[in-house]
């Protein structure tokens, strides 16, 4: 028998059920509406927002963590007298539905949204204070749409652009990859291994707007996590430094280098231009190139962070070409090396090998000058092999030398460069362009079709969605190139400008582009003459609570960002960020380690409701820890999580007082520990330390029980005041019960429209008392405290009064007797 059965059989003389309250109250909010907003300007508005879901089967561990969280949140609001909007859809563009399809030898929407309804039963089921009204999913093409006109706007304004380029591969699922999407050199998806290949593949051109993307993080300080922004800083990666110009013989425009250390110019001994950098195979002499076009193809099988490794032997072939050092007219080989990566500035760096390492062990490898510029005070790096990174005085570099401070070697470096046409003080970012393409077919279409005579041309507004075709099962295995490339009656087209034969573009979008604006559609979800109603988008936006992955940083919040930025310019939004507050959640770990099938620890969440049900569910993932926090499902217990909802319910099924009773002639200790729990309540939930809030109702439980068996009996209007204030604020993490709870007491549902209760200043104030401070039987002193004093606080306040001071005259404390509240006797040596 599963706890929930024996609840149902323990319980039914006290009239409570479990899994019929369960069906109960879902039947009803959804009848009643209960979590639509009133959207009529009566209440201050608050949004709240979870990153939506992707259909990938029935909920999880994670989502019973990920969405509770924001939950919380939506329901305290509606019970401080928040209009509240919390929206929830689905991501339903994507990978996963695509391999899928071709198992199954289907079409990926059946996939798709079989799964969507199985999780949205489930999100029902798991008392979601949903606005169900404004569900949406990206992969309707009613949403489509407007991603792809939204596409159309970026490329009016030169956001959107193609280019030939090298590019993350993954040839496990044959698509592109953008940087974000590589870790540790494997694909984020399916863990294979990246390369690199050749395509002409679409970008957003997010860097002309990383200065912003910097700058606007300075209004989410304290509202955002810390790491969050940490690391949105460094991937952005901004560098302060110089461009550098070395001329090639025979070549008339000059290799142009970025470094942060143009001071160091003198000790510039070889160049290094990345092998699948254009520029390499540009300068490659003809006696060279045979060798170089090896090494290019071997550099192609390795991944970044094989590339980049600091362990692995130095390798590279020289190019059969030099360049002139600008500041000394010295004669500088260039190698290509695997080391250099072509997405960092111009695919080509300055080598100092004296103070760079991989620099040194390169120069090394390759019998190299080393000339030392800064003198550290360490020995020579040339003799060491160990390169001297630090500051010191400049030796062997011209106009530098006699100083000593970077600041000024680098402006006067710079002040050089631009006098003499040779380069010019610059800033650089790390962040590369958003590479959208993707060569699969369960996505949304890009809005372009290649004509001959007219080149890109873009789909007229009124034509759009651009629907994809009805491919399923063969036709959709990678074969290289993007499914769509291959249907044929999609492809070819007519050109809108010219009416002549064209091709439809068949690459689709990054799903990252689908989730950069879906929480403005929440706002307007039916708007059917633009993607979003701007004067609701101004009514309801940016949202006031975000929750999501911690892993997101970089991807969709970076990307959400510039989004909103972009729609800011373009005049159809007021703001330029999207979340005012980001709030992240940890993972359901078990036993120490993520879930997983191989692993053998999975935890079914279906099973574990099934077993605890709902609330209990719900709260043990809050009680938890803090929401950032990672769960380790084997240290909790939902059965002793269930054991205290049983409990509360309990205590409300004992009030026998009457609704509206006078709770002011009710027992004053009682309602004390009432008012101060709530209020504390209050502060911790602001604070979002939701698993304090849960203890702290366990106390005030406790109090009660102990109130109505041993203290005023349960007809005491106290118990009544505080078996409410338990109802309403367990409605936050167990609606069920809470909805029972406030439905035994006597009130109309639903608790969702209660008010969370106003706490009175008079009773959370700390009851006060006077200590008297005993030395040697003689009052000492007389000290105001709190009745519920602590010994440890009592005994430290005693010793500390400057008066007992004086009566101890230095000798030690043989004996404290506590007689709390109001006696400490202090007995010396």
């Amino acid at each position: 028998m599963s706890q929930v059965e024996a609840t149902r059989s323990g319980q039914e003389a006290r009239g409570y059920d479990i899994v019929a309250a369960q069906d109960k109250w879902q039947a009803f909010w959804e009848a009643d509406r209960t979590f639509r907003p009133l959207d009529d300007g009566s209440r201050e508005r608050r949004y709240v927002l979870d990153m939506f879901p992707y259909p990938s089967g029935d909920l999880h561990m994670g989502h019973a963590e990920a969405f509770v969280m924001g939950d919380v949140v939506s329901r305290f609001w509606r019970l401080q007298g928040y209009d509240v909007m919390h929206p929830l859809g689905w991501d339903s563009f994507g990978l996963p539905a695509e391999n899928a399809a071709i198992q199954r030898n289907a079409h990926p929407a059946e996939w798709t949204y079989a799964n969507i309804e199985t999780q949205a039963r489930s999100f029902r089921r798991y008392a979601l204070s949903v606005d169900w009204s404004r569900r949406l999913h990206t992969s309707d093409p009613e949403y489509y749409r407007w991603t792809q006109w939204l596409f159309l706007r970026f490329y009016e304004k030169g956001l959107a652009y193609r280019k030939d380029s090298y590019v993350n591969w993954c040839p496990n699922d044959q698509t592109v990859l953008a940087n974000e999407q590589v870790v540790q050199g494997l694909c984020e998806r399916c863990h294979s291994p990246v390369t690199k290949r050749k395509l002409t593949q679409w970008y957003f051109r997010i860097t002309e707007y990383a200065q912003r993307l910097l700058d606007d993080m300075a209004a989410l300080e304290g509202k955002w996590p810390d790491r969050v922004l940490a690391m949105q800083r460094n991937w952005i990666g901004r560098s302060e430094g110089a461009y550098v110009d070395f001329r090639v013989e025979g070549r008339e425009e000059p290799i142009r280098v970025f470094t942060t250390r143009p001071d160091t110019l003198f000790g510039a001994t070889f160049m290094v231009v990345a092998p699948d950098a254009p520029l390499a195979a540009e300068l490659v002499s003809e006696a060279q190139r045979a060798e170089f076009e090896a090494y290019l193809e071997k550099t192609k099988q390795e991944t970044e962070i094989e590339r980049q490794s600091t362990e692995r032997p130095k390798t590279g072939v020289f190019l059969g070409v030099h360049a002139t050092n600008p500041v000394n007219g010295e004669q500088v080989p260039i190698w290509s090396a695997d080391y250099v990566l072509s997405e960092y500035g111009t695919g080509a760096i300055m080598a100092v090998p004296a103070h760079d390492q991989r620099d040194l062990d390169f120069a090394r490898t390759y019998g190299l000058d080393v000339r030392t510029v800064i003198d550290t005070g360490e020995p020579d790096p040339a003799t060491t092999g160990i390169a001297t990174a630090g500051d010191g005085a400049y030796v062997n570099s011209g106009l530098l030398d006699g100083l000593s401070d970077k600041k000024s070697g680098v402006a006067r470096m710079n002040e050089k460069l631009a006098a003499d046409g040779q380069g010019e003080a610059a800033i650089t970012f790390r962040l590369r362009d958003w590479l959208l393409s993707r060569q699969r077919f369960w996505g949304c279409p890009i809005p372009i079709v290649h004509c001959p005579e007219h080149g890109e041309v873009m789909v007229p507004d009124d034509q759009l969605p651009v629907l994809l075709p009805d491919l399923r099962g063969a036709d959709l295995k990678p074969k290289g190139t993007s499914p769509l490339a291959n249907a044929t009656d999609w492809v070819n087209t007519t050109c809108p400008t010219c009416g002549g034969p064209a091709t439809r573009d068949a690459d689709t979008m990054d799903t990252f582009v689908d989730s950069s604006w879906y929480f403005f559609r929440y706002c307007s979800p039916n708007a059917t003459d633009a993607p979003f109603d701007k004067a609701e988008v101004a009514t309801w936006m940016p949202v006031d609570q975000y929750v999501g992955g911690v892993e997101h940083a970089i991807l969709h919040l970076l990307y959400a960002r510039f989004f909103t930025k972009v729609l800011n310019d373009l005049g159809m939004v007021d703001f330029d960020e999207p979340f005012q507050r980001l709030m992240n959640q940890g993972q359901v770990i078990n036993k120490g380690k993520a879930m997983s099938k191989s692993l053998g620890n999975g935890v079914d969440l279906g099973a574990q409701i099934d077993q605890y049900g709902v609330d209990a569910i719900r709260t043990t993932v809050v009680f938890a820890g803090p929401p950032e926090d990672d769960i380790d499902w084997a240290d909790v217990s939902p059965g002793a999580t269930l054991k205290f909802l049983q409990r509360a319910y309990r205590v409300a099924c004992d009030v026998v007082s009457a609704k509206g009773v006078d709770p002011s002639t009710g027992d004053l200790g009682l309602r004390r520990t009432a008012h101060k729990t709530l209020g504390a309540l209050t502060d911790l939930l602001e604070s979002r330390r939701f698993n304090v809030v849960v203890a702290r109702l366990m106390e005030l439980v406790n109090a009660t029980r102990k109130a109505i068996d041993t203290g005023c009996g349960p007809a005491d209007p106290a118990v009544r005041e505080a078996a409410e204030f338990t109802a309403v604020a367990l409605s936050l993490f167990a609606p069920y019960v809470a909805e029972e709870m406030w439905e035994v007491l006597g009130h109309a549902p639903s608790i969702a429209n209660a008010s969370w209760p106003v706490v009175d200043p008079a009773l959370r104030a700390e009851e006060r008392t006077t200590m008297v401070v005993q030395v040697q039987g003689k009052v000492r002193a007389k000290i105001e405290v709190p009745t519920d004093i602590t010994e440890e606080d009592a005994r430290a306040a005693a010793l500390a009064d400057a008066n007992v001071q004086r009566a101890l005259d230095s000798r030690d404390v043989a004996q404290v007797i506590l007689r709390l509240p109001k006696m400490v006797s202090i007995v010396p040596r």
